[in-house]
């Protein structure tokens, strides 16, 4: 058997093996980019939502799904594009009051004001008070998780596991005019 019949294959099993670790090198490289486009992607999503929320009346359940949805750059409910599964779900508005006795912002926890007119008055009566909306803060979150989890990073390959969470990317805003509209001077 000559030298050429013997060499006949190794081509096909020299292009396989390297083919493997190149492919394997460019889907690493795609999912890291994509990892650190998520990262910064979550942390422009909680700012557009806190500056909505911190201008939209928080008593008004539909208003706060437009916040949601604008926030991860949709008009609809859905997923955050390149970036499953963060959804609309996963975004977490919470207001904080600034408390006399407390040294860090509290978050409501029996209840928001009945509505942006309600909030004013509270302030306007205590606005270091448990009942005044100083502050609003947005989260990435697991929609079902009391404590704020972080959502599990999902990757494009299925076979290729990235065991790491998101970060919850927090911003906090002062709370701005919350849907109310802005009272006339008197006459």
């Amino acid at each position: 058997m000559g030298r050429a019949a013997r060499q006949r294959g190794v081509a096909a099993v020299e292009f396989a093996l390297c083919g493997i670790i190149f492919f394997m090198i460019v889907f690493g490289i795609i999912e890291l980019a994509r990892a650190m486009y998520i990262c910064n992607t979550l942390q422009e999503v909680t700012r557009r939502a806190a500056r909505f929320a911190a201008n939209t009346d928080f008593s008004n359940p539909t208003a706060m799904q437009q916040v949601r949805e604008r926030a991860i750059f949709r008009e609809s409910p859905g997923l955050l594009m390149l970036a499953d599964p963060v959804s609309d779900e996963h975004i977490r508005i919470d207001y904080l009051s600034i408390p006399a006795s407390a040294t860090v912002p509290v978050a409501f926890t029996g209840g928001l004001p009945a509505s942006p007119e309600q909030n004013r008055e509270n302030c306007m009566a205590d606005p270091n008070g448990a009942q005044c909306i100083r502050l609003v803060r947005v989260r990435i979150c697991m929609p079902e998780s009391g404590d704020c989890d972080a959502v599990p990073y999902k990757t494009l390959v299925s076979f290729i596991p990235i065991p790491f969470g998101l970060p919850q990317s927090t911003t906090v805003v002062h709370a701005e005019s919350l849907g109310l509209p802005p009272r006339l001077p008197p006459g």
